[in-house]
């Protein structure tokens, strides 16, 4: 008896499947989105950074302009940057402004010495001479107006730090002192001017500025207050601080 033998098996078989590449897609947009993040996050890295910069470069003119304030106060006031009284230096003619009859321009201890002030700096086009004007009668704001701005940071017109008071500044390529209130480079660090404005006595008997029956004397000597105007510029272009105040010398009583 024979048995009859089992049909050949088969080769099972699978539709075929077509490739379309979608892997290749998805990974191309996870790419393109981890490029476009990068990219973001590089952009905002770098404003955050300007916006730091500035605001330090701000900062840092501010303190500048700050000093120079108290630097034409001191110079005002013939003192010295520890507050005492100045002394002329040979080698420093400019140091303490002593009456000098090549400029006439230093600030007068009495009322009869205004006359030859104001007429000198008259003379000048800018109407300053080394830090020192005439009550400004144009617009007041003279660093809105580039021309006129220009023309008040000359030599000669303004004032620099340290220049009428001794102040140290450091050297311009050392790390002392700062580094605006040190440059002295045309139209970069920083200036000031004082305008001499000369005071009415009899203002404080107007009754203008009264307390009950008591009148603001100031007691001036000489009768003048003066207006400081203080601008300094940053180490970045474009920026620029200016600070103003009114300063009077009082005289003591007896």
């Amino acid at each position: 008896m024979y048995e009859q033998a089992p049909p050949p098996t088969q080769p099972l078989s699978f539709p075929r499947v077509r490739q379309r590449g979608i892997s290749l897609f998805v990974v191309i947009v996870i790419v393109l989105l981890s490029t476009l993040l990068s990219l973001w996050a590089a952009r905002t890295s770098l404003f955050n950074e300007l916006i730091v910069g500035n605001d330090a470069d701000y900062q840092r003119a501010f303190e500048a302009a700050q000093a120079l304030m108290q630097d034409a106060e001191l110079d005002i006031r013939r003192a010295k940057p520890d507050g005492s009284a100045c002394a002329p230096v040979v080698a420093k003619p400019n140091i303490c402004r002593e009456p000098d009859a090549a400029t006439l321009v230093w600030y007068p201890e009495e009322d009869q010495d205004l006359a030859t002030l104001f007429a000198t700096l008259d003379l000048q086009a800018t109407k300053c001479l080394n830090g020192m004007c005439l009550k400004r009668t144009g617009n007041q704001d003279f660093w809105s107006d580039t021309t006129t701005l220009n023309a008040m940071i000359a030599n000669n017109v303004g004032a620099r730090y340290g220049q009428f008071t001794g102040a140290e500044i450091g050297l311009v390529g050392s790390k002392a002192s700062h580094s605006i209130l040190k440059n002295t480079t045309a139209g970069q660090g920083g200036w000031y001017w004082v305008e001499v404005m000369p005071y009415d006595a009899n203002a404080g008997n107007t009754g203008l500025i009264t307390n009950g029956s008591n009148n603001l004397a100031l007691n001036l000597k000489p009768n003048v207050a003066f207006r400081i105007t203080a601008i300094a510029r940053g180490l970045r272009p474009g920026t620029q601080v200016v600070l103003q105040s009114t300063f009077v010398r009082q005289k003591l009583k007896n």
